[in-house]
């Protein structure tokens, strides 16, 4: 089973940094910081040396000019400094002065610690400091005195190290986590609090979206998805208004038709006319949004533009009372399109509708294009004289007539709109240019090789 890694943006590599960083983190104070306390709790201070050395350097100096009158002396003023056993002894551990040790001293003696030996005994040890200059003549031993006995603070010490500094740190790593992964969460949620509110203007900031993970990758997706409501809500709302503004006028005729002392005959054809006329625009509309609101790729088919042209001139003919010649189409068979034959087919015959109804009596109407690489350009002229260049892309938008411009009434003003959309689920684009004699839809669709 083939295991693919996430990418080097991924936010498994960005919470795997972060956990390992705070891992060795843990390591390296448990190593070294702790180990540095523990000797701190083990070791005398610098200050218990240098008082030890200092009162082993006065004894010395006690012997040398008194001998043991001098130690004697001595040991009775430190009596009075230090609440602790003192004695001096020499290199044959007896004593120097003129107190002989007892057999508990004595066996004190044998359990002699220097300052630099680690103390790991509870209580308070005998400690023996050599005379400074002449180590050979005595040595200073006694019982460390109360405050020099480190570790003190070694619970103070541990609470520290083992828990209050993990602490601090893990309070850092879930700083981290939830600036990582807690904060672009909540501006989630608040933009769909947003769109539960119908506040869909509401876009994430470009920290969230500029992200390159996993997550930066839902903000765009968020924001993508809320313009795509946003812009699906505003066209339903205009699309219902456009709506019920045209279907004002031929209601207001049925009622006048329904006052009117017409005979039944004529007033059936006027609400038949009128109903059928009202049963196009839903029909259009309905198909309007959905075009602009289904996503869903529609499946593909080779379509060949001289047979559908046929097809479509066949029924144009029919029911505008056109002669074929007045159609014409200069593509020859090779052009075969990748689409979708009905939706291909009904924007087709919307623009040919179009041009039909805009264009004066004994006008051509001629489909042409040619191969651009991987698509077909095709267009589709009239001599209708135009439109202006501010309107060209007007004439794409629901429900716009451009009333007075160009010979001819009738429609709704969604047959266009109705075949750009189409156009453009399948991939291809839809444009209007003027010629100077009329107007021009131009289409690119993509190629599709040509059936053996």
């Amino acid at each position: 089973m083939k295991c693919n890694l996430p990418g080097r943006h991924s936010l498994f590599w960005k919470l795997a940094c972060l956990l390992v960083a705070f891992c060795l983190l843990m390591i390296w104070l448990s190593w070294s910081w702790g180990r540095y306390m523990e000797e701190r709790n083990q070791f005398l201070s610098d200050e218990a040396r240098s008082t030890l050395t200092r009162y082993a350097a006065e004894a010395e100096q006690a012997w040398q000019q008194d001998q043991r009158d001098g130690i004697d002396r001595w040991l009775q003023g430190m009596r009075q400094r230090e609440k602790s056993w003192v004695g001096v002894i020499g290199g044959d551990l007896q004593s120097l002065s003129s107190q002989w040790l007892s057999e508990k001293d004595t066996e004190h003696l044998t359990f002699l610690r220097g300052l630099d030996w680690p103390i790991h005994k509870k209580g308070r040890p005998w400690m023996r400091v050599p005379f400074p200059h002449d180590p050979a003549a005595g040595s200073l031993v006694i019982e460390l005195p109360e405050r020099f006995v480190p570790g003190r603070y070694r619970v103070f010490w541990r609470v520290i190290t083992n828990g209050v500094i993990p602490g601090l740190f893990t309070l850092l790593l879930c700083v981290g986590l939830y600036r990582l992964l807690v904060v672009p969460l909540n501006h989630l949620r608040a933009q769909a609090n947003a769109w539960r509110a119908d506040q869909l203007n509401v876009r994430l900031s470009s920290r969230t979206t500029n992200r390159a993970d996993e997550l930066g990758e839902l903000g765009r997706a968020f924001d993508h998805m809320s313009e795509r409501l946003q812009s699906t809500v505003a066209l339903q709302q205009q699309l219902l208004r456009d709506l019920s503004h045209e279907l004002r006028t031929p209601l207001s005729r049925l009622r006048v038709a329904s006052e009117s002392e017409e005979d039944l005959q004529a007033l059936r054809e006027r609400i038949g006319r009128e109903v059928d006329g009202m049963q196009r625009l839903v029909d259009d509309t309905l198909q309007l949004a959905w075009l602009d609101t289904e996503r869903t790729r529609l499946p593909d088919e080779a379509i060949q533009i001289q047979a559908l042209w046929e097809m479509l001139t066949e029924n144009a003919c029919y029911e505008s009372c056109w002669p074929g010649g007045q159609l014409q189409c200069s593509v020859d068979a090779s052009c075969w399109v990748r689409g979708h034959l009905n939706t291909l087919a009904q924007a087709l015959e919307n623009m040919l509708r179009n041009a039909i109804r805009h264009s004066p009596e004994g006008g051509i109407v001629r489909l042409a294009g040619r191969r651009d690489g991987d698509y077909w350009h095709l267009w589709l002229e009239d001599q209708g004289g135009g439109v202006a260049e501010a309107d060209l892309e007007r004439i794409f938008l629901p429900f716009t007539r451009l009333d007075g411009s160009r010979p001819g009434d009738g429609g709704f003003g969604l047959g266009l709109s109705i075949a750009r959309n189409a156009v453009q689920r399948q991939g291809g684009q839809l444009w209007a240019q003027n010629t100077g004699s009329g107007l021009r839809m131009n289409m690119r669709l993509l190629v599709h090789p040509v059936p053996g």
